[in-house]
């Protein structure tokens, strides 16, 4: 290894180990959100140039190639505008901290900040989610028989049952869930605890899960979800969620043709929020229950459900009356010579 090798891969380590967890008091999620889009990026150039990822040097990160990053993820992973900028906004982190770092390498900086922000369609005042029955058709599609199903499974009924972020879903630990007290404690945004009921039903699945999962584990510490890499456990991956989320939405859709054609986890937590605001949670008690700080954000639960709203104009007006008079029919309807008068027949 070369010492520009050295030197970038130094630098990488201690952005990730020092600079992002104890400098900047990055949170737990966005340390994992780096580092996957880190190991998204690397796998990427490596395949691309046919290079080992020890002999990548920062020429290898060249604007053409990040872009192509972006546009490939986007396409096959179907990253929305969003997620392409907020993917770009952690690349871009890096080289940041870089060029602070050594200014000699502020060149490598330059490039990334001609790679412009994608402009996606203004979605603030439309809220996408899933009505009840979807979502269960959603929820039975694993395969039951396979331990990979009953994993899957229970990801999906907690998700749901929590209304839970796929970041706080992928960062539980074992110990996060209460069986007893029927709680689950997700660490949200900005490190912010905060203890949700969960359902009779969604402990159940835990107990499944982890007779499968978890029923050699003595650490209490340990990744809920997880994969096994090199006899370690490690957090399961996005990728991995998205994945199976994407195969099971398509097969549900042959059943249930309201379900949109990609489901992602933010998806599930949105149709969560919407089903309790709908039976009657109040917009206050639902901000505590999703973890906003800024209340304001719930409303757009309110702005989004036409039913609730039609419903409540229906009651007004059984009491007020309307103002809307009924049509009356036109004079010839019924009316043979007036008709053909008017058709100049007689």
């Amino acid at each position: 290894m070369t010492k520009t090798n050295d030197r970038m891969f130094a630098l990488m380590r201690d952005y990730l180990t020092v600079y992002l967890p104890y400098q900047k008091k990055c949170s737990l999620h966005t340390l994992l959100s780096v580092k996957q889009v880190w190991n998204m990026l690397l796998s990427y150039i490596c395949d691309k140039i046919g290079k080992r990822v020890e002999k990548l040097t920062f020429i290898d990160f060249s604007r053409e190639l990040i872009v192509c990053f972006l546009d490939e993820m986007q396409q096959v992973k179907g990253w929305s505008s969003g997620t392409r900028n907020h993917r770009l906004a952690r690349i871009r982190s890096f080289f940041c901290y870089v060029a602070d770092v050594e200014p000699t390498l502020v060149i490598y900086l330059e490039r990334l900040r001609s790679i412009p922000q994608q402009k996606g369609a203004n979605k603030s005042f439309v809220l996408e989610y899933m009505h009840q029955d979807s979502v269960a058709a959603l929820l039975r599609q694993p395969d039951l028989k396979k331990k990979t199903g009953i994993r899957d499974q229970f990801f999906m009924v907690l998700m749901y049952d929590a209304a839970a972020r796929d970041c706080e879903m992928l960062s539980l630990r074992l110990c996060d869930l209460d069986p007893i007290g029927k709680t689950v404690y997700l660490h949200g945004k900005g490190n912010k605890l905060r203890s949700v009921p969960i359902s009779d039903d969604t402990v159940s699945h835990f107990h499944r899960y982890t007779r499968y999962y978890h029923y050699s584990t003595t650490d209490a510490s340990d990744p809920m979800f997880f994969t096994v890499r090199h006899g370690r456990k490690d957090n399961m991956s996005d990728d991995n969620v998205a994945r199976f989320l994407n195969k099971y939405s398509e097969s549900a859709r042959n059943i249930c043709s309201d379900i949109p054609k990609r489901v992602n986890p933010h998806l599930l937590r949105k149709s969560r929020a919407m089903a309790l605001y709908q039976a009657g949670m109040p917009l206050e008690l639902l901000a505590q229950f999703l973890g906003h700080e800024d209340p304001k954000t719930t409303l757009i639960y309110a702005r989004a459900d036409n039913e609730m709203k039609r419903k409540a104009i229906e009651k007004a007006v059984a009491v007020t009356g309307s103002v809307f008079q009924t049509p009356a029919e036109a004079v010839w309807v019924d009316n043979e010579d007036m008709i053909k008068r008017l058709l100049g027949l007689v």
